[in-house]
């Protein structure tokens, strides 16, 4: 029986992919490596940005874009071309993926980080992922690669995120109104809104307002803030103060 257990156990341990996943090793995973019979030689080791690990023995062994069992294969071979082991039996093990994850931060509901289960999994499905944007939270997220930063449509589809991204959401360009609304504060800026709609966000115009004494103060290129009168119809933007005066009747 004993004969028979050792066998099958080095079955499973001379072919590891069988038992292994299919995901491709990147840099920034981690790894646990064992060699059958060699406990000094097991170890965890992280996927460096060149794609290597470093095994006892033998060093550096490039394993980025192969399987966890082709892994096992590749170490094993340095094994045998270092003519350390004569016949090396060994397994990887994937224990933690960073390589195929993402960064969801900011104004989102829940910020952490996540896998990148399909390649079909756009900048829109990771932040449903994340609970979606949080209340006052830009349409307009920025994606961070290798230090740059990437303005990217929250709904866009075509969009390729890559592992190791950083999908930031930042707080939406916001206008601010106040006087004779329901509820005075500050909204977010949306594409084509207009005084009228940013006015029904606040719950609209009080009895004793006017809509025909709505004041906007905006800053102009000079940076100086005028104040003028406006219509229901003028466009928002970011920063425009609107203020709905008191009818005079």
């Amino acid at each position: 029986m004993i004969r028979i257990l050792m066998a099958i156990l080095l079955s499973a341990l001379a072919v590891p992919s069988l038992a292994q996943g299919t995901d491709k090793l990147g840099a920034g995973d981690t790894v646990h490596i064992t060699v059958f019979q060699q406990p000094d030689m097991t170890t965890d080791a992280r996927v460096t940005e060149h794609g290597t690990v470093q095994v006892p023995l033998v060093g550096s062994v490039k394993i980025d874009g192969m399987t966890t069992g082709e892994a096992a294969g590749a170490i094993a071979d340095a094994l045998k071309k270092g003519e350390f082991l004569k016949s090396p039996k060994v397994t990887v093990a994937l224990t933690t993926l960073r390589s195929r994850q993402v960064s969801v931060l900011g104004l989102v509901v829940r910020p952490g980080l996540y896998p990148l289960d399909t390649a079909e999994m756009k900048v829109p499905q990771v932040i449903a992922a994340a609970g979606g944007i949080a209340a006052g939270g830009s349409e307009t997220v920025t994606v961070i690669r290798s230090g740059k930063p990437i303005p990217v449509n929250s709904l866009s589809k075509d969009f390729e995120l890559q592992g190791g991204d950083t999908v930031y959401v930042d707080r939406a360009p916001q206008f601010y109104i106040y006087g004779e609304v329901v509820r005075a504060g500050s909204y977010a800026v949306t594409d084509g809104m207009n005084v009228m709609q940013a006015i029904a966000l606040g719950g609209g115009i009080t009895p004793r307002g006017s809509e025909r004494r709505i004041k906007l103060r905006r800053a102009g290129p000079d940076g100086q803030v005028k104040e003028y009168d406006v219509k229901p119809t003028e466009r928002v933007q970011a920063n425009d103060v609107i203020y709905v005066r008191e009818s005079i009747f």
